[in-house]
Order: structure tokens, then C-alpha cells, then sequence
């Protein structure tokens, strides 16, 4: 690794977002009705935060996060870990972060304003989509009720953290003293 600057910025960034998808998850808000079993939290702002920064790297960090918390590490929503996440009712968009993150990484390798916003917009679509049918799967719900209590809560806070994302990483693409561009 010595020398090599690209490795080493990859290692540093996977590091760096490993930790701050896990910290993410930890800050959530409550909801106090119980029809909603899946959390709101900003995990998915840092995913997609990693796919703008890292582009289609940023599946080294995903892939990561998600063993340490299949290994029992606390890193998923509310300091929770194990298999039994990851099969439990918010497993499915644990699992749409994977190609959320590659389909936002790749976006975000274009310049183009209308492929970034489109690649950020398709990814938390592929989250959606691997929740419901997971939500659907796991509990037995309706598709109807996966949908209100797995998805149009959250549409948006997550447009908020859309923009959020697609303005932080415009911000640091114009620091030229950015040591997390690649």
C-alpha cells in the first residue's frame, strides 16, 4: 500500500463511512405508533453519501458494514446486530443498499447534474423496493400495508436527504484541499 495513493484513499474512505453509516443508524427518530416496524434514520443518507464520494467504491464500505453487523457487531438501526436483522422485517432494505449504492456510485462517475439526481433518485427506489417486497416476505402484510408503514412515511425525509447528499458532495467536489475526493 505504501506509494499508493488511490489504495490508500480507498482504504481511509471505506474506513470513514464504514463508521459513519454505523453512527448514522444510531440517530433515529421515534415514531410512537406501533404500525411502523421499520425505524427512521439517517443510515440511508450516509449510504448514499458514500456512493457520491466514493462512486462505485463506495460497495467496499457497504459490503463491509453489513458483515460487521451479520458478525453481531451493534451497527444496524438502534444498535442492533446478527443475522436475525438482516432476516428480521428491515432486512430488505438493508440488503437495497447494495444496489442503491452501486447504481448512485456509478451516477455520480458522470458529471452530468441529471444523472447524479437520477442516480440518487433510482437508488432510494431499489431501497424502497428491496424493503416492501422484504417487509411483504418477512410479515406477511399486504403489499397496501408494507407501503404506508414501510415506505410513504418516510418519502420525505428521504428527498431531504437527497438534497442533502447531492449538495454535501457538491461541496466537496469544489475543495480542492478535499483529502475524501478520489
Amino acid at each position: 500500500m505504501f506509494g499508493n495513493l488511490d489504495r490508500a484513499t480507498t482504504l481511509t474512505n471505506s474506513s470513514l463511512f464504514v463508521a459513519l453509516i454505523a453512527v448514522f443508524s444510531w440517530i433515529s427518530i421515534p415514531i410512537p405508533l406501533p404500525i411502523f416496524p421499520v425505524p427512521i434514520t439517517l443510515q440511508t443518507l450516509a449510504v448514499l453519501l458514500a456512493a457520491a464520494v466514493m462512486k462505485r467504491q463506495a460497495i467496499i464500505p457497504l459490503v463491509l458494514y453489513l458483515v460487521l453487523g451479520a458478525l453481531g457487531l451493534p451497527v444496524f438501526h438502534n444498535g442492533m446486530a446478527g443475522l436475525g436483522v438482516i432476516f428480521g422485517p428491515t432486512g430488505g432494505y438493508l440488503i437495497g443498499f447494495i444496489p442503491a449504492v452501486l447504481t448512485a456510485g456509478i451516477a455520480y462517475e458522470y458529471v452530468s447534474r441529471e444523472i447524479r439526481i437520477a442516480g440518487l433518485l433510482l437508488a432510494t427506489a431499489f431501497i424502497y423496493f428491496f424493503g416492501i417486497i422484504w417487509l411483504v416476505l418477512s410479515t406477511g402484510m399486504s403489499i397496501n400495508a408494507a407501503l404506508v408503514s414501510g415506505m410513504i412515511p418516510f418519502l420525505p425525509g428521504d428527498l431531504i436527504k437527497g438534497v442533502a447528499v447531492y449538495v454535501i458532495a457538491a461541496r466537496l467536489e469544489k475543495n480542492p484541499h478535499n483529502s475524501a475526493r478520489q
